[in-house]
């Protein structure tokens, strides 16, 4: 059994979804399919995602949102209309959308996810409504019946441990099975969502919940490669790549993967399968437990920006114990979540996402910091991006690091920082964010130079 999950270029229009649908049909172990939003038809077109939180955002300043609603309707109506599809197949889409905008507005992340969900939950109503008209056994099914429960934080969930249990009997229905993507209800039956890009997340529970064979992720590139598109023109592809590089590269701005939705797969070991809707005979990136180095020690380089450090100086910082944990204590009782912790014999460095440390969060802790832990010295830099060197072959090859600074020499990029885990599969770099592009660009050539 494989578990197949369809971004939102696949759903985008009645063409695509014909596309998605003889992918379907063409392997009869695709049984449990997954799907997202409508996305974005061309460059300048708005994903019905978007259109949705535009329609909850009109509800919620006191509007009626019914501009924005018309919009997604018209979508839906333009997709059934291409597919051949009857009314008897379009108004419970219709009625599901109007409940949707009228549903109570008091709890207003609950209301968002509500709207946000009906992207995925109509998509999933279509395709199979499409696979029926084409005579094939084909089934919606709602995450809250085949058991998809998750935590009770809207916007942000995560799958509870009983889902798994209760998700196996899809392995059980007749036919192909549809399953929305990126949203669950709660233990008291509220529907919640995962961050965005959550489908990838629900693709990832259910092939580990049926123990599939194969999870595989279409979208609209043949494959994974070594560098962003956007900086580097017709990158290297990736063939095979293991879970661990898989993490690194999403983490530092990856767009294939959200950085979490691969840990159900990861603890199951299910290998996953990255494939090309438009051009499904290509042979894509498999994603494994282990591989093959080879003579090629990097496997990509990503970057992204949006960070900041906290740095703490205080004299004979190693000789007082328990200086680190009452440190971090601070960021935990903020709500700060940090990224990495560099440090000296006499300083420490917290890396933070500017996102969760606006400058009222930088005043209380920089206070905190100096009253409580009696720093020397503290202070903040704004305007960092983290660059990453990812591969397996990178703990068995000597001069990696040489390497990649003379390539940041190179490019005239100044580092601000520079790490690499005891796990040796890669090696970060803080530059100012103005920076990242040519770090990039230089690190690309220097490691993968017959493809530059």
């Amino acid at each position: 059994m494989k578990t197949a999950k369809f971004g939102g270029s696949s759903l985008a229009s009645a063409a695509q979804i014909r596309k998605v649908c003889d992918i379907i049909t063409a392997d009869t172990s695709r049984r449990l399919i997954i799907v997202s939003a409508p996305g974005k038809r061309t460059a300048q077109d708005t994903k019905v995602t978007d259109l949705l939180i535009q329609a909850a955002e009109a509800r919620l300043t006191h509007q009626d949102g019914e501009q924005e609603m018309g919009l997604v309707e018209a979508r839906y109506v333009e997709i059934a209309s291409g597919l051949g599809l009857e009314q008897d197949d379009v108004d419970p889409i219709i009625a599901d959308l109007r409940h949707r905008l009228q549903a109570d507005t008091a709890d207003e992340g609950l209301f968002l996810d509500t709207m946000k969900a009906a992207g995925e939950a109509n998509s999933a109503r279509l395709t199979a409504a499409f696979l029926r008209h084409r005579g094939v056994d084909a089934h919606y099914v709602d995450p809250g019946e085949a058991g998809m429960i998750l935590s009770d934080e809207p916007g942000n969930a995560r799958v509870l441990t009983q889902s798994y249990g209760r998700l196996r009997g899809l392995r059980d229905r007749a036919g192909i099975t549809i399953f929305p993507g990126f949203f669950g209800y709660t233990e008291a039956g509220r529907l919640v969502t995962f961050p965005r890009g959550g489908s990838d997340i629900t693709g990832a529970i259910l092939a580990a919940a049926v123990d599939a064979e194969l999870y595989e992720n279409f979208t609209d590139v043949d494959s994974v490669f070594a560098a962003s598109p956007r900086l580097i023109d017709a990158p290297a592809p990736v063939d095979e790549i293991t879970y661990r590089e898989m993490r690194e590269l999403s983490y530092a701005g990856f767009s294939v993967f959200h950085d979490e939705a691969l840990e159900p797969v990861v603890r199951a070991g299910i290998p996953v399968a990255v494939k090309n809707t438009n051009n499904p005979a290509a042979s894509g990136t498999r994603i494994v437990t282990t591989r093959q180095v080879g003579d090629t020690p990097v496997v990509g380089i990503a970057a992204t920006a949006g960070f900041c450090t906290v740095y703490v100086s205080r004299y004979l910082m190693n000789r007082e114990i328990g200086f680190g944990r009452r440190l971090l204590e601070i960021f935990e009782d903020e709500a700060i979540p940090f990224e990495h912790t560099p440090s000296g014999i006499d300083n420490l460095s917290i890396i933070v996402r500017e996102d969760f440390f606006d400058h009222a969060a930088e005043e209380r802790v920089l206070r905190r910091i100096r009253h409580e832990l009696d720093a020397d010295e503290v202070s903040v830099k704004r305007g960092l991006a983290l660059v990453m060197v990812v591969g397996e072959g990178m703990s068995h090859t000597v001069g990696l690091a040489a390497r990649a600074t003379a390539a940041f020499r190179q490019a005239g990029v100044n580092l601000e920082m520079m790490n690499q885990g005891s796990s040796e599969v890669s090696m970060m770099f803080g530059v100012k964010d103005h920076d990242v592009d040519d770090a990039v660009c230089s690190l690309y050539t220097e490691f993968f130079p017959s493809d530059h």
